[in-house]
């Protein structure tokens, strides 16, 4: 193989990697080349990194390394998650919490192992996301399965708002309105007077509608999105930065490391992700065997600390991976003013 193919090869794909970079999170038709399965923009310099060394091209080699370690960050790998081990728990005050989109809740399975996997994974708090179903139209039907669900978590306090729902075995707080439209902030009472933490169950819209790219609707179903996605984000760091309490923010985000919306995600909080000890984490597919995306993220901010995290089989129940994890804070919480003043409380929305 001659150095021409390779080096064309190395440039093309420089090319693409300085676009992405300068338009991504800044251009809203910039979002579909964004939506490219993250692990590729190590893969694909990687590839042509070997094929220059096979072929002797000293240029395109140094391209190719270049355009992998300028664009490792938006590959979706935790390197750290290979060397980094769980924080211990300690013995008392430790919340286990899964967070989950549905998948249109149940819509298109049965009902009975739907709610058999919910009540299987035992979680003291749930986060879930997708409680309506789809009109296949950019449109969604409200539902209402309330007393099945009350009736399945006997011992859970039930919230549910803005096709959202968050049960928890821990004593509801408050239910406190947020910017984000897509989000639902619960404050639950941890046992043994330990404080207070916040809870935000969040679902951010997704970039575009599944109807052919050829028609007009389609790019204006981007745009139109890409400006619905900027207010949550600016409505959710609002939300984040005004909380007293340490916080749990965990759901379906519908961003990968490769949108630009990830560094408005990193100013949320920490990530949990390094605890799965997975250097690829992944968790939703289009189809069956095409794991290829992290959508789903859980972040906790300042006086709360993730303990372990991993990314559980839905078993053909959603598109998207069962999200779990341990959280505790990590010292007594100090009372402030937002704490003594009356907030609305709820157990149904």
């Amino acid at each position: 193989m001659t150095g021409g193919p390779v080096l064309w090869a190395a440039v093309a794909w420089a090319v693409f990697l300085a676009a992405h970079l300068a338009l991504n999170g800044r251009w809203w038709l910039w979002l579909l080349p964004s939506l490219l399965p993250p692990p590729l923009f190590a893969a694909v310099p990687a590839a042509v990194l070997a094929l220059a060394c096979v072929a002797g091209d000293v240029a395109a080699g140094a391209v190719a390394g270049a355009a992998l370690l300028i664009g490792a960050r938006q590959c979706g790998l935790v390197p750290g998650a290979l060397v980094r081990r769980p924080a211990r728990p300690p013995e008392e005050g430790t919340v286990r919490v899964v967070a989950w989109n549905t998948q249109h809740w149940c819509q298109a399975t049965d009902p009975d192992p739907f709610y058999a996997f919910l009540r299987e994974l035992d979680a003291d708090v749930y986060l879930l996301q997708e409680y309506h179903h789809d009109e296949f139209d950019g449109t969604y039907r409200l539902i209402d399965d309330e007393r099945r669900l009350r009736a399945t978590f006997p011992g859970h306090r039930v919230v549910i708002a803005r096709g959202l729902i968050t049960l928890s075995r821990l004593p509801v707080a408050a239910v406190v309105e947020t910017a984000a439209r897509r989000t639902l902030r619960v404050d639950l009472e941890l046992p043994g007077d330990r404080g207070r933490l916040a809870t935000f169950n969040v679902h951010i819209p997704v970039q575009l509608r599944l109807i052919s790219p050829l028609r007009a609707d389609f790019y204006r179903a981007v745009r139109t999105r890409a400006g619905d996605r900027a207010r949550e984000y600016a409505g959710l760091a609002r939300d984040v930065a005004g909380c007293p309490h340490p916080a749990l923010i965990a759901g379906d985000f519908n961003t990968t490391a490769a949108i630009g919306d990830a560094r408005q995600i990193a100013r949320l909080g920490a990530d949990a992700v390094p605890l799965t000890g997975r250097l690829c984490p992944t968790s939703w597919q289009p189809r069956p065997g095409m794991r290829w995306w992290r959508l789903d993220w859980v972040l906790t901010t300042s006086g709360a600390q993730a303990h372990s995290y991993r990314f559980r089989d839905p078993r053909g129940l959603s598109d998207h991976s069962v999200q779990e994890v341990t959280v505790s804070l990590t010292g007594p919480a100090p009372r402030t003013s937002a704490d003594i003043r009356p907030r609305h409380r709820s157990e149904g929305i």
